[in-house]
C-alpha cells in the first residue's frame, strides 16, 4: 500500500509542481495583503498567479478543486493563528482547513467556466459567488478573509462607497484574473511566428474589464476624499472611547470581570479629570468597549454604582458593553445577551442594542451536546442569544449606530443602523482573548465601513486597537495595544446615504446572480447536460441498428466527440 503510493507520488506530483507551487504561493500572497502587513498589491498578484493555474490545460475541476484548497490552507492558516491561542491549534487547524473548502470549489467552478469567451470576468463572478457562500454557511458565515477587508490601505477602497465590500472584492480579483489574461496573451503573441498576425480580442476584454475597474474607483475616489471634511453645515459632536485594559490577556479575563469593569472606571474618572483641567475636551458622550461591564448592572447593585460613578464624573452617558442574564436565565442554562446599555449620569440605564449576530463556538456552541464529547473548550462557549432591534440607540440626543465586535464582519448589521437613521458609528469591541495582529485586522473591517457609509467610526477595545476613524478611512487617532488609554476627538454627523447603504445588497445579488447564470452557461457549452440524453439515444439508435443488442463500438456523435476530446485535453490532474 506505502509503495503503491510512494510510486502515485513520484509520476503525479514532478508534472503538476510548478503549479502545487504557485497555488500555495498565491495563497500566501492573499494572506500578506490583509495587516498587520498589508501589501494590498499582493492581491491582485495573488489571483493573477492563481488565475495561471486555473486555466493551464492539464488543469481538470477535480485538480481546480485540489489547488483551489491548497491556496485556501495557504491562505487561512497564517492569517488566522490568533485563534490558537483561545482554543489551542487543533481548533484553528479544523476551522482553516473548513474554510479552504470554499476557495477549492471556486478552483473546481473555475475550471468548468473557464472555456467560455471572456474568462477573466467570469472567474471573478464565480469568486464573488465564493466569498457570498462562505459568508452565508454554515452558522451564520465566516467573512473573516474576505478579499475587500484586505484592501482598507490601498487606493481600490472607494469602491466599496458604490457597492460594499463585495464590489471591492470583485474589483481586486478582476483586476488579477485580467492581468493574467493580457500576460497569457502576450505569451502567445512571443512565441506565434512573427508573420502571424496579433489577436486583437485577445486582449481587448481583459484591457475593458482594467479600465472599467480603474475608472469607477476615479469616480468614487474624490467623493471619500472630500467626505471627511463635511459639506461645512454637519453639526460636530466631541466623542470619547475608554480603553480600560486587563490585567491579563487570555480567558482569564471573565474571572477578573470585576477588575476589568474597575478599570474603565478609573480611565473615565481620568478624563473626567483632565477635562476639568482643560486639557481634553468635554464629550457629549463616551463609548466603553465590549464586556467593559461582564457583571451585570441590571442586577448587580455595586456594578451599576460604579458606572454611575464614572457617568456623573464625566459629566455625559456612557454606552456600557454588559452582559445581560435574560429572563429565562438559569444555573443549568445560562442565556444571555451581550449588550450595550446607554447609561445616563442621572436616569442610569437607558436605550440598550442587543447583539444580533453572534459568534458560533465563542459565544454560543451550536451542537452543544455533540461539540461537547469532541474537546474540552465546549463547556468554554458562552449561552449568548442573538437579539432584535433597529442597530441604532440614543446618546446625548445623537443616533449612534452600533455594530458589536463580530458584527462589524457583516455587511447587513451597519448597513442596517445607517438606514435607521445613525449618524455616527460605533464598534465596541474585546479582543482580551486574542492579539495586536487580530486587532489590527478588526481595525480594516471598520475602516471598511467608514468608507461604505460616509461615517466616523469610533471603535473602543477593552486591550485595543481602539481608534477614531473618518469617513475617507483615515485613523485620526488610535490607541497602542494593551494600554490603558483614551480617545477624545470631535468628529461630524452625517445623515447621506451612500449608493452602498441603498444598493449594498442589489449589487452582491447582481454578482452572485451572474455567477450562478455562467456557471449553468458553461455546463451547457461543456455539454455536461447533454451528455446523458446523447447516450441513451446512441444505446436506442444501436439497439433499433442490432435487434436490441449493442456491441460497445458505436461512434459518438460529432458534438459528444468534441466535448470528449475537450475532456482528454484537461487529463493532467485526474
Amino acid at each position: 500500500m506505502v509503495s503503491r503510493l510512494l510510486k502515485w507520488l513520484r509520476t503525479a506530483l514532478p508534472p503538476r509542481m510548478m503549479r502545487l507551487l504557485a497555488a500555495v504561493t498565491a495563497g500566501l500572497l492573499l494572506c500578506i495583503s490583509f495587516p498587520p502587513i498589508g501589501w494590498w498589491w499582493s492581491a491582485v498578484l495573488s489571483f493573477a498567479i492563481f488565475s495561471w493555474v486555473l486555466v493551464h490545460p492539464k488543469t481538470t475541476p477535480a485538480g481546480g478543486l485540489g489547488y483551489g484548497f491548497l491556496f485556501g490552507l495557504a491562505f487561512y492558516v497564517p492569517l488566522i493563528p490568533w485563534i490558537s491561542g483561545l482554543v489551542g491549534p487543533v481548533p484553528w487547524l479544523a476551522l482553516s482547513a473548513m474554510e479552504a473548502l470554499f476557495p477549492a470549489i471556486f478552483g473546481w467552478l473555475a475550471v468548468v467556466v473557464r472555456r467560455l469567451p471572456g474568462w477573466p470576468l467570469w472567474l471573478a463572478l464565480v469568486w464573488a459567488l465564493q466569498e457570498w457562500l462562505k459568508s452565508t454557511v454554515p452558522f451564520g458565515g465566516f467573512p473573516w478573509g474576505v478579499v475587500g477587508f484586505g484592501q482598507t490601505n490601498g487606493p481600490f477602497l472607494s469602491l466599496v462607497q458604490f457597492g460594499g465590500v463585495p464590489l471591492l472584492s470583485f474589483g481586486i480579483v478582476l483586476l488579477g484574473t485580467s492581468l493574467a489574461a493580457l500576460a497569457l496573451e502576450v505569451v502567445r503573441w512571443w512565441q506565434r511566428d512573427s508573420t502571424e498576425n496579433g489577436s486583437l480580442p485577445g486582449v481587448l476584454l481583459p484591457g475593458l474589464c482594467i479600465t472599467a475597474v480603474l475608472l469607477t474607483t476615479a469616480v468614487a475616489a474624490p467623493q471619500v476624499r472630500r467626505a471627511a471634511g463635511g459639506a461645512g453645515n454637519e453639526p460636530t459632536v466631541t466623542v470619547a472611547a475608554i480603553q480600560g485594559n486587563v490585567p491579563r490577556l487570555g480567558l482569564d479575563f471573565n474571572s477578573q470581570r470585576r477588575a476589568v469593569l474597575d478599570n474603565h472606571v478609573r480611565e473615565t474618572v481620568q478624563l473626567a479629570d483632565d477635562v476639568r483641567a482643560g486639557t481634553a475636551p468635554q464629550p457629549q458622550f463616551v463609548i466603553w468597549p465590549e464586556n467593559s461591564s461582564d457583571i451585570d448592572p441590571l442586577t448587580n447593585a455595586d456594578a451599576a454604582a460604579q458606572i454611575s460613578v464614572a457617568a456623573q464624573a464625566i459629566g455625559a452617558p456612557i454606552l456600557v458593553g454588559a452582559v445581560i442574564a435574560r429572563p429565562d436565565w438559569t444555573p443549568q442554562n445560562p442565556t444571555a445577551t451581550n449588550t450595550i446599555v446607554v447609561w445616563d449620569p442621572v436616569t442610569g440605564a437607558g436605550q440598550r442594542h442587543d447583539k444580533q449576530i453572534v459568534q458560533p463556538f465563542g459565544e454560543y456552541l451550536p451542537w452543544r451536546g455533540f461539540f461537547r464529547h469532541l474537546s474540552s473548550f465546549a463547556d468554554r462557549a458562552g449561552y449568548f442569544v442573538p437579539g432584535r432591534g433597529t442597530g441604532v440607540v440614543h446618546a446625548a440626543g445623537v443616533p449612534v449606530g452600533v455594530a458589536t465586535c463580530w458584527e462589524v464582519i457583516f455587511d447587513r448589521a451597519l448597513r442596517e443602523s445607517v438606514r435607521n437613521g445613525a449618524q455616527i458609528l460605533a464598534v465596541p469591541t474585546n479582543n482580551a482573548t486574542f492579539d495586536a495582529n487580530m486587532s489590527e485586522q478588526q481595525l480594516a473591517f471598520a475602516r471598511a465601513r467608514a468608507v461604505e457609509h460616509d461615517r466616523y467610526v469610533v471603535v473602543a477595545g477593552t486591550t485595543g486597537i481602539s481608534a477614531v476613524i473618518a469617513p475617507d478611512g483615515r485613523e485620526v487617532a488610535r490607541t497602542q495595544f494593551f494600554t490603558p488609554a483614551y480617545l477624545d476627538a470631535s468628529v461630524r454627523l452625517k445623515t447621506s446615504e451612500t449608493p452602498a447603504a441603498r444598493w449594498g445588497p442589489l449589487v452582491q445579488w447582481v454578482l452572485v446572480g451572474a455567477a450562478v447564470a455562467v456557471v449553468i452557461v458553461a455546463m451547457l457549452h461543456n455539454g455536461w447536460f447533454m451528455r446523458p440524453l446523447r447516450r441513451r439515444r446512441r444505446q436506442r439508435d444501436a439497439n433499433t441498428v442490432s435487434g436490441g443488442e449493442d456491441d460497445g463500438d458505436n461512434p459518438p456523435e460529432q458534438g459528444e466527440s468534441s466535448s470528449a476530446l475537450a475532456g482528454q485535453h484537461d487529463k493532467g490532474d485526474s
